[in-house]
């Protein structure tokens, strides 16, 4: 037998900051190597790796028009939102102009006299929304004008198109809508934004614009718009509210569908449309998203009345801060691959942007 000692056990090594691993021996992804937090521990630095930007340029700012002048009307549905004279609204695109944001989409109150079955007013080259486009352009403002392509401000039944019985009828509208859009083109409005949601309607309008040496006006389809509770204080706002009979289900969209909006822009990309939109915005950023991924074409989202008026009413309540709420929800719509939003947050979102 040895007459050997046994040797004392080594004393355990000192616990370090690796929890007792050996630091020579860290893999991607531990600790503490890896501390994400470097990347968020200041401002400059947040903005140095944000993935996703706003500017002004994002920002497409809707306005409602009504006769008079020198005149602001509230909306009351829409707190801070007001409908302007033809004037007014020339101020306003200066405003718009001078914070850069590219372009104003005009909605015209439509005095409820002018309201008929047919909607011929949208076929009148003096109605609201064609003189207010001619005064901005008037200025020589480097700013664009959007005009929506659809019957419901002029209707006598509230509906985009024209009722045949209990129908709305396509083709009939269809019609109607190239007529409107030949008046709009002829005013000066730069963009084109059909939001009826009636088949084949952004051919039949490109190829009237094509025949009429309209070559340059671009096409902005409401291509996936959804029948969506979410419009109501917009209704409000062009007087549209106490008329509309009945629903507009069966031709907006179903809030269930997804691939049928996929096949919705498709057809309209391929009968000419220059950028497409998806209507509301929040509630269906997954449709933004997908658009944006599979055709690669400029695409917007309408951050509708409704959702303003949510943002809105919460922080008046004092639910939380409406600049930051605001601000967050138009970054959901980039980082869901939105190329711009309209937006009734436009003037105030450019001026907090510009402040940065």
């Amino acid at each position: 037998m040895s007459d050997r000692k046994p040797r004392a056990p080594k004393p355990a090594p000192p616990v370090s900051s690796t929890s007792s691993r050996d630091s020579s021996r860290l893999t991607r992804g531990d600790y503490p190597a890896i501390r994400p937090r470097r990347n968020r521990k200041a401002n400059w630095a947040r903005r140095m790796v944000a993935e996703n930007v706003i500017t002004p340029a994002d920002l497409i700012w809707p306005i409602f028009v009504l006769e008079g002048v020198a005149k602001r009307e509230p909306v009351a549905s829409m707190p801070g939102v007001e409908r302007l004279s033809i004037d007014q609204a020339v101020e306003s695109a200066r405003e718009a102009a001078q914070l850069g944001i590219p372009a104003l989409a005009l909605f015209p109150y439509t005095d409820p006299e002018l309201r008929t079955d047919d909607g011929r007013e949208a076929f009148n080259p003096e109605n609201l929304v064609c003189r207010a486009t001619r005064a901005i352009k008037q200025t020589g403002l480097d700013i664009g004008v959007v005009l929506d392509v659809a019957l419901d401000p002029y209707t006598s039944h509230g509906h985009d198109g024209l009722l045949i019985g209990d129908e709305i009828a396509n083709d009939e509208t269809i019609a109607a809508l190239v007529r409107q859009s030949l008046v709009q083109a002829e005013a000066g409005a730069d963009v084109l934004a059909p939001s009826d949601m009636m088949d084949g309607r952004i051919g039949a309008i490109r190829t009237a614009l094509e025949s009429a040496g309209y070559h340059n006006t671009q096409i902005m389809s409401y291509a996936a718009k959804y029948a969506s509770a979410f419009y109501g204080p917009f209704r409000d706002a062009v007087g549209s509210s106490g008329f509309l009979k009945g629903d507009k289900r069966t031709y907006q969209m179903d809030p269930a569908n997804t691939d049928e909006a996929i096949r919705e822009v498709a057809l309209d990309i391929a009968e000419g449309a220059d950028m497409v939109m998806v209507k509301p915005g929040m509630p269906y950023l997954d449709i933004v998203r997908r658009v944006s991924e599979t055709f690669k074409v400029p695409t917007f989202a309408y951050q509708v009345s409704g959702e303003y008026a949510m943002i809105v009413r919460a922080a008046q309540a004092g639910c939380f801060d409406c600049d930051k709420a605001m601000m967050e929800a138009l970054m959901a719509f980039k980082r869901a691959g939105a190329s711009g939003i309209l937006t009734y947050f436009a003037p105030r979102a450019a001026r907090l942007l510009n402040q940065d």
